[in-house]
């Protein structure tokens, strides 16, 4: 995969700024995608669509982790602030500690990239959240991968 690395957000995220947001979610990230955001922070893919279910989506850019959000220009493309506006729209568990969905990147149209924890705490599958049909606790999401490596060859292809 290529990326524009002049796009990344500082600063990258540290392995316990990585751990402090995980025990906030409530989650164990994937290696691989631990690994991806300590380099890529917010990045914007060169090669950037992605085919899920017969639909090919672009990625506008990727989320990412600050530790302070609020004092960063770029801070919008934090996931907390993400899931701040969402969150109500990604999970039809109301009572939920943690996230089962959790986005990763911003795709055209106002769709997100996401995580799903749902079925699996130890290998999330990534997939397509969809902003114009998810309403609160009824969230609409689509699978596309087993997990991370494989979303991460489907983009390099």
């Amino acid at each position: 995969m290529k990326i524009d690395e002049t796009s990344v957000i500082l600063p990258q995220p540290t392995k316990e700024v990585i751990e402090k947001e995980e025990g906030y979610w409530r989650v164990s990230l994937p290696n691989e995608y631990k690994e991806f955001i300590s380099i890529n922070n917010g990045a914007v893919p060169i090669t950037n669509a992605v085919a899920i279910n017969s639909h090919e989506y672009v990625i506008e850019r990727f989320l990412c982790i600050l530790e302070y959000s609020e004092q960063n220009d770029l801070g919008m493309y934090d996931i907390d602030v993400a899931l701040s506006q969402i969150e109500e729209r990604l999970t039809d568990n109301e009572d939920l500690v943690g996230v089962e969905l959790l986005p990763i990147a911003s795709l055209f149209g106002g769709d997100f990239l996401c995580l799903d924890f749902k079925d699996s705490e130890d290998n999330p599958s990534v997939g397509v959240w969809k902003h114009d049909e998810s309403y609160e606790l009824e969230p609409v999401f689509f699978k596309g991968f087993s997990d991370f490596k494989e979303f991460l060859r489907n983009l390099t292809e």
